[in-house]
């Protein structure tokens, strides 16, 4: 049996790496904001012998596996197939980066710089298969970056504060490695739409005051799982009908 063109096999398969995957990312939760290391003596004399099932992350993972190859699909050849790979291997540092800002407030530096070594790694596999997949991912760093680098100091001059962590900063910089310059403009573009709809509606419901910090890092994950799975082109007619209020089409 067949599903997008992919023996089912494969969709089990993948599944069942997700729920290993998932587990293992409850274990990143713990450690990464007290900036221990992961791989250590710890994870089999505290972690695999209390070993609890987290069930909501191991079926999220799972599920998000079996999505992200319905979508991405395993293409022939290796640039393709290295697309799927590196969204399997970003799937769960994004989860991580999830929770962890939404519980404690922080995106870990060893937990960026996890992103960017295997974004880096990433754009090099492909740049030698293709010198201008490589180029475009390059620029996606630098401009995913540079764009919310320049947010934080225009919004420190304003407010006299930081208007975006540098986590958040970090964050674009390595996913830009990932994804490119058109398609990390995107996901800054739906992750400021998020952004502004959930705090508004933060703000009317009174869950959240005016001067209560609300991290970015979650609307910066959820845009970038957008864009993994939607086409490109369909992302860029909504915004645009979004951003001109329909009044002009693309």
């Amino acid at each position: 049996m067949y599903i997008n063109d992919i023996n089912i096999l494969y969709y089990v398969l993948i599944g069942i790496i997700g729920l290993i995957v998932g587990q293992f990312v409850d274990w990143c939760n713990q450690r990464l904001p007290q900036y221990k290391e992961i791989f250590s003596k710890e994870f089999f004399t505290i972690f695999l012998k209390n070993f609890k099932p987290k069930y909501i992350l191991m079926f999220g993972m799972a599920i998000i596996y079996i999505l992200l190859l319905y979508f991405i699909g395993w293409k022939d050849g290796l640039l393709n197939k290295i697309e799927l790979l590196k969204y399997i291997i970003l799937a769960p540092m994004l989860i991580c980066t999830l929770t962890i800002d939404i519980k404690h407030q922080i995106i870990p530096n060893r937990l960026n710089l996890a992103i960017f070594e295997v974004g880096l790694a990433c754009t090099f596999m492909q740049g030698i298969m293709d010198m201008n997949v490589a180029i475009n991912t390059l620029l996606g760093g630098v401009i995913g970056a540079g764009v919310f680098l320049a947010i934080t100091a225009v919004g420190g001059l304003i407010v006299g504060k930081e208007a975006m962590g540098f986590g958040d900063v970090k964050l674009m910089g390595g996913l830009g490695l990932f994804f490119g310059w058109i398609n990390i403009i995107i996901i800054a573009l739906i992750a400021f739409l998020l952004g502004a709809i959930v705090s508004i509606f933060l703000l009317i419901t009174k869950k959240k005051k005016t001067n209560e910090y609300i991290p970015f890092g979650p609307f910066i994950v959820v845009a970038a799982f957008i864009v993994m799975v939607v086409p490109n082109q369909v992302l860029i007619t909504l915004l645009f009908k979004i951003f001109t209020l329909g009044m002009y089409n693309i």
